[in-house]
């Protein structure tokens, strides 16, 4: 291998028309006293995926900066056919061919998708008058190549797209042009269960094309549909890089978190005989005759395929879409649910799947985030006691282990697990009886889920009837006693623990003509006697 010192240093043009391994060798970063990397050195071999793994505060993020420009390595270097590349900023980066599509989509509200897509290369007409013709060929012809026709209309403004689109967008916007890396972080977080095939394929075919594809995901059932190779970051150093196909799962957790993936559960049986929810034959816009109820101290958890009405479910529970006809019962006594107010008073919490958009200010506080709901409890008078408020949130945020500098840290700079139990330490400082968990550890590390796990098998301890929605099914065998799975709007069966495995789960959520559960699974409740 040539060094600096022996031939002149790629240049972004020279990259541009290769298809050569790019490569990072013994980088390191600091950030004043902060070791972010160390000593890092990969290889992104092309027509390969290489999927990128470790913990939230690992090295990942830092790592694809430094790669797109963005970040300066304190050592080390970027490599290419064994030439140091200098990339002193993102449009560098870009020119030698090297893409991120970033986890948060950058959209311009105001302009169209294709303006979105195209945004700094707009085809101009002479009088640099915006040639609209050339750019709908430009854009068709791209939504066509990468299958996403269907799902995306080229006029559509910015600020009506959905998560979804917009994340869409990003894909769009990263392959124009002649792209030879590419680096995917979290792409599915946004997308269904079809968009996200259609991702799948589209990765099939730039690893066909000789693209070097780096994938950023926690969902191991992704890495394992994709990668060639797995590479795992731990503490800022590399761990191991690792055959896909000659691994598995509790491999790739061992090297990420030095445990295996079974200890990440806490499974006790704390369940008691209280029946505190009660859902009878409750049907609302998006489901039909649900039946189901939980214990104190009972984790139910809510399984099916995306669009089975799970979320719908938790979000009428929680007082945010109207219920039709039926009863539901707190305690054995009818519960009315007109708004979200009316759950909050009854004890009903609900940690939403959207954290970002439904759950959290992003640009207030810990402190704020966390007392929201308590504001009350917390006044004298007409005014929020500000001793005793940041008392309890810093209470919470110690108990749950919320990594930060201090409570007053805006939340959008906290990773989506600190995240998360932000939302979940608002709920505790509530002290709900009830507390629903709609994908509690969707986009976070292996290491924060098992913090997550902990903190739902604590809240049953302590008498909280849980319902949590999860579409990983290692998830829902891991944590749930009793498991409900749903299908278009219906409850389709119900699995004790010793009954649950994910081929029956999967069968009745996938069973298309099977008939509404009526009722829960027979039984007899000491709290009221009900025959079920």
């Amino acid at each position: 291998m040539t060094t600096a010192g022996t031939e002149p240093p790629a240049s972004a043009a020279s990259v541009h028309r290769s298809g050569a391994e790019i490569s990072v060798e013994n980088i390191t970063k600091r950030f004043g006293a902060v070791q972010a990397l160390s000593g890092v050195t990969l290889a992104f071999p092309p027509g390969q995926v290489t999927a990128l793994m470790g913990e939230n505060g690992a090295g990942k993020s830092t790592l694809l900066k430094i790669l797109t420009g963005d970040h300066q390595p304190t050592e080390g270097s970027i490599v290419w056919e064994g030439r140091p590349l200098t990339l002193s900023s993102p449009h560098e980066a870009r020119k030698a061919g090297i893409r991120i599509i970033p986890q948060e989509p950058e959209i311009i509200p105001h302009v169209s998708v294709a303006e979105n897509v195209y945004a700094g290369s707009l085809p101009r007409k002479a009088g640099r008058r915006l040639d609209r013709a050339e750019l709908r060929r430009r854009i068709t012809t791209d939504l066509a190549r990468l299958g996403f026709e269907k799902v995306i209309h080229p006029d559509q403004l910015g600020s009506e797209l959905t998560p979804a689109q917009r994340q869409l967008v990003e894909i769009l916007r990263a392959l124009t042009g002649d792209a030879k890396v590419i680096a995917f972080d979290e792409p599915t977080s946004s997308l269904s269960e079809n968009e996200a095939e259609a991702l799948f394929a589209l990765i099939d075919r730039l690893r066909a094309q000789g693209i070097a594809v780096i994938y950023v995901s926690h969902r191991m059932k992704e890495i394992f549909r994709l990668a060639d190779r797995i590479a795992v970051l731990r503490d800022g150093a590399v761990a191991g890089v690792l055959d896909a196909g000659q691994t598995d799962e509790g491999e790739v957790v061992r090297m990420m978190v030095g445990r295996d993936l079974s200890s990440l559960f806490v499974r006790q049986d704390v369940a008691r005989d209280e029946v505190v929810l009660r859902l009878e034959d409750v049907t609302t816009d998006d489901v039909s005759g649900v039946n189901l109820h939980i214990r104190a101290g009972e984790v139910v958890a809510l399984a099916g395929l995306m669009g089975a009405g799970r979320s719908e479910l938790a979000l009428a529970l929680a007082g945010d879409k109207p219920i039709r006809s039926g009863r539901i019962l707190m305690n054995g006594r009818p519960l009315r649910l007109r708004s979200p107010r009316d759950a909050i008073r009854a004890s009903i919490g609900l940690a939403p799947e959207e954290r970002k958009a439904q759950a959290l200010f992003l640009h207030r506080s810990i402190r704020d985030n966390t007392s929201l709901v308590s504001l009350e409890r917390l006044r004298r008078w007409r005014f929020v006691q500000s001793r005793q408020e940041k008392e309890v949130a810093q209470q919470f945020s110690d108990r749950l282990r919320v990594r930060t500098p201090s409570i007053e840290h805006e939340v959008r700079k906290l990773s989506g697990g600190n995240q998360q139990k932000v939302v979940l330490a608002r709920w505790l400082l509530r002290k709900p009886k009830v507390l629903i968990l709609d994908e509690p550890t969707r986009g976070i590390d292996i290491g924060a889920k098992a913090e997550i796990y902990r903190i739902i098998a604590d809240l049953a301890g302590e008498g909280v009837a849980l319902l949590v929605i999860s579409s990983e099914l290692p998830e829902v065998l891991g944590l749930a006693d009793r498991i409900a799975v749903m299908q278009n709007g219906h409850i389709t069966g119900e699995l004790t623990r010793a009954e649950a495995t994910e081929e029956a789960i999967l069968a009745l959520a996938m069973a298309d003509d099977l008939a509404p559960v009526a009722s829960d699974r027979p039984h007899t409740d000491s709290a009221d006697g009900d025959a079920r």
